[in-house]
């Protein structure tokens, strides 16, 4: 039974920091592409960053220099440390896993940017 399961979202004071995690199981995690979304309340669901199986990163232009995804394939969890917020990272973020033959997607969490 695949489960990917997000914890470390909350409220935060801009300029503040998260640290986001996804943890797997069910699926073979380390050969897989790894990734977070949000969704902002009456937005598009968007990629906020992914990871590739060989380490390869990208990021959404907004978040450069600010976000950073990690992976750790030993536990099978998948991170993004979020630095320097701002009141237009509030959004529920989803983890998404995927290969060719699969796409699985955390039930999100939400966080809160405000002052």
């Amino acid at each position: 039974q695949v489960q990917l399961v997000e914890s470390g979202g909350g409220l935060v004071q801009p300029g503040g920091s998260l640290r986001l995690s996804c943890a797997a199981s069910g699926m073979i995690f380390s050969i897989s592409t790894v990734g977070w979304h949000r969704q902002a309340l009456g937005k598009q669901r968007e990629l906020v960053a992914r990871i590739t199986d060989g380490g390869t990163t990208t990021y959404a232009d907004s978040v450069k220099g600010r976000f950073t995804i990690s992976r750790d394939n030993a536990k099978n969890t998948l991170y993004l440390q979020m630095n320097s917020l701002k009141p237009e990272d509030t959004a529920v973020y989803y983890c998404n896993v995927y290969s060719t033959t699969y796409d699985y997607w955390g039930q999100g969490t939400q966080v809160t940017v405000s002052s």
